[in-house]
């Protein structure tokens, strides 16, 4: 007989322990985070090498996101004449007077004194990467399009509003549904290649699990090489909870592992507080829980269908609260995203055999649809209750039913 699984925390002292654990930690790094933030502020201008994330056209002038080598996310305007390109290394001397502690977390916008562009001295395999998928596609936003699929490069304003407009920012958005298709490939590479060697020399070892381990040092570079990314960090830390609690016998797929893998993120990461990325990859992850929950029990074909159907519904409210651009064509994102699951591990093989530009007319064609779209604002009222309610909802099966009757008001309100 299997013996049942147990929780993380179960008893009183062990919570008091994880809960002093958690604090001491994120104090360590905010106290390190302030002393960076006193290095900037220690004089009225501060000169840093840094990487352009991303440009943002506006009428008279561009918005520049930029990346400090001591990871500060820096916001600046500059003017149309300087030819700066995503993805260039450069040096730039900014004003730092007014950049208060709050700011310098979350990203912070200040004035540029001078930007200049500068060569890279060290190999970056994530630029080398980026330049072979743009060598291997004619059409920039197809190649736009991979790099953030694959090295998670942000997308320009003309992309993102096409994936808002048939809401398939999830699948843009390197998280936990990537990490399951590296790691289904990863395993059975290595299983392939570690079988005859488990056979000869650690044949006393368990195979699976040298397996998983190999998977995880594999997908930690990956973390690494697309720089930290919240959701994928999201992802990559219940991938490695789940091994270890799977080993410890003690619930995986809990609502208790999702915070505890929240918490140790914001703990070690304190500015990925202030990630929409990370609270969206989040609430994705707490409302398939919920759904696993409530509707575990209906045959397998109608969970499949049910599923994502009922995600993006349910997401929806919470989307809607910080992105208002809508579309009828949002409705296809459960179909699309059914879909995903074949075309992104299909085009990752292809661009692996070299082959990466086979469907890029049709890609095209589905970049280029013309929509139209509207404002649809989730009140704040509406966003606080619908909240409430979904996490009453993983204790009273009562709080579930006003979720899904809220999130049905919504959506008719949005979409009829």
């Amino acid at each position: 007989m299997s013996k049942e699984s147990v929780n993380l925390i179960e008893t009183k002292n062990e919570l008091l322990f994880f809960i002093f654990l958690i604090l001491s930690i994120f104090l360590i790094n905010i106290f390190y985070e302030y002393s960076k933030y006193k290095d900037i502020k220690e004089d009225e201008v501060f000169l840093s090498k840094a990487t352009i994330l991303n440009i943002y056209k506006k009428h008279n002038y561009d918005i520049y996101k930029l990346k400090t080598i001591n990871n500060e996310i820096v916001f600046t305007k500059l003017n149309k004449q300087i030819d700066l390109k995503k993805n260039s290394f450069v040096e730039i001397l900014f004003i730092t007077k007014y950049i208060s502690f709050y700011e310098y977390l979350k990203g912070f916008f200040t004035k540029t004194l001078f930007v200049s562009k500068i060569d890279k001295k060290e190999f970056d395999l994530r630029s080398y990467l980026s330049e072979k998928i743009n060598s291997m596609h004619e059409d920039k936003i197809v190649a736009e399009l991979f790099n953030a699929l694959f090295l998670a490069l942000p997308i320009s304003t003309q992309l993102r509003e096409f994936c808002t407009n048939f809401a398939i920012s999830h699948l843009i958005a390197i998280s936990g549904f990537h990490l399951g298709i590296f790691s289904f490939i990863i395993y059975i590479f290595s299983f392939l290649v570690y079988f005859y060697i488990h056979k000869i020399y650690f044949n006393h070892r368990n195979r699976r699990f040298d397996i998983l381990i190999i998977s995880c040092i594999i997908l930690l570079f990956y973390l690494i090489l697309i720089d930290f990314v919240a959701s994928f960090l999201r992802a990559f830390i219940m991938f490695i909870f789940a091994i270890i609690f799977l080993r410890s016998n003690i619930k995986i797929l809990s609502f208790n592992t999702l915070l505890i893998t929240l918490l140790f993120i914001i703990a070690f990461f304190p500015k990925y507080l202030f990630s929409l990325s990370l609270w969206f990859s989040v609430l994705g992850v707490f409302y398939i829980f919920l759904f696993l929950q409530y509707f575990k029990n209906l045959p397998k074909f109608y969970m499949l269908i049910l599923f994502n159907f009922w995600i993006f519904f349910a997401l929806n409210p919470i989307i809607h609260y910080f992105f208002y651009e809508t579309s009828t064509l949002q409705l296809f994102s459960a179909f699309i995203t059914l879909f995903f699951t074949v075309f992104y591990p299909l085009e990752l093989f292809l661009h692996f055999i070299g082959f990466a530009d086979l469907l890029d007319s049709l890609i095209k064609q589905f970049l280029t649809i013309q929509f139209s779209s509207y404002t649809v604002q989730t009140s704040l009222w509406f966003f606080i209750i619908y909240l409430v309610f979904s996490l009453l909802a993983v204790f009273k099966k009562e709080a579930f039913y006003i979720v899904n009757i809220l999130l049905i008001v919504f959506n008719v309100y949005a979409y009829i």
